[in-house]
């Protein structure tokens, strides 16, 4: 008598974690087909050496390609690439927006007309935004390769030195609108009797700006750091549309690489491990920033 009651105790609960997994199955079943099943297909597929010759059968090798990999000079010259394009583009792209939506932010006439013009870019596609600027590249009629002393010669995009700065303006223009817009709605989220309190005991606008305003942003702004790294290592269609990962390889980061030898030399063996290791990289940063950062990300209510 007493176990049956224990059970009509239990079975709303039972019946509640039933309930809870069925709204999270269809969740589940995208996660799977999507996530987690390309993520074990591509580490089986590391295990196999494919042949440089089509028609023959692949070599199970196990993890010793892994490491061959990981440790080629092609491969840490791609790494070397994609890491130097995020240091070119996150943090600019984030002190760009800050900058914008703290502009767009001030009570003056007309400042809606900037706000739209500052948020237009997150509207425009990597290919349009590729097309775009390699018009203004363009050695014979872009503009900015007039403005640089590089029209009738070596254009921009074939410049060593210049290719990925150049990639990387491209991708800060068409982020530039997600950000200012992910700034703006912080900045407005702020009180301003925490301003003009501030302000009234003598605060500076920097003193301002730094005391109240920076910690009351620090989630947001740790927000796009996160997002800005993983987007940034997963730049392709910029790469592919403007410099196929030339010239002399400078623009060669490693989800073009991936790209090269699973489409181009049909080395899936090669391009699976790429992508594992991607995804490693990819984790352990991600986990690295939460661990460094958010201990410095002021989560206190603002009102």
């Amino acid at each position: 008598m007493i176990a049956g009651a224990h059970r009509r105790v239990r079975s709303p609960a039972v019946r509640e974690a039933a309930l809870g997994y069925l709204w999270v199955l269809p969740a589940l079943v995208v996660f799977a087909v999507f996530v987690f099943y390309p993520l074990g297909k591509a580490v089986w597929l590391g295990l196999y050496r494919t042949p440089p010759f089509p028609n023959l059968p692949s070599k199970y090798v196990g993890l010793s390609q892994y490491g061959s990999v990981a440790t080629s000079p092609p491969f840490l010259h791609s790494l070397e690439r994609t890491l130097l394009f995020v240091v070119l583009t996150v943090p600019a792209g984030i002190v760009l927006g800050l900058a914008l939506a703290a502009l767009a932010n001030q009570r003056l006439a007309g400042i809606r007309v900037f706000r739209t013009i500052f948020s237009s870019t997150v509207a425009t596609s990597t290919a349009v935004a590729s097309v775009i600027f390699f018009t203004l590249l363009d050695p014979q009629v872009g503009l900015f390769s007039y403005w640089l002393g590089k029209r009738g010669g070596t254009g921009i995009l074939q410049d060593p030195t210049l290719a990925l700065p150049a990639v990387s303006v491209v991708t800060l223009w068409q982020n530039i609108g997600f950000t200012f817009i992910l700034m703006s709605a912080a900045l407005q989220s702020i009180p301003d009797d925490l301003l003009e309190a501030a302000r009234v005991d003598g605060a500076s606008s920097w003193i301002r700006f730094r005391r109240i305003t920076l910690p009351l942003l620090s989630p947001t702004i740790f927000f796009a750091a996160v997002v800005g790294v993983i987007g940034s290592f997963q730049a392709f269609g910029q790469i592919d549309l403007l410099t196929q990962g030339g010239p002399n390889n400078h623009t060669l980061v490693l989800i073009y690489y991936i790209y090269q030898a699973a489409f181009i030399d049909n080395n899936y063996g090669l391009a699976a491990v790429m992508s594992v290791i991607l995804f490693l990289i990819l984790f352990v940063l991600t986990l690295a920033q939460f661990w460094f950062f958010e201990r410095r990300v002021f989560y206190g209510r603002s009102a």
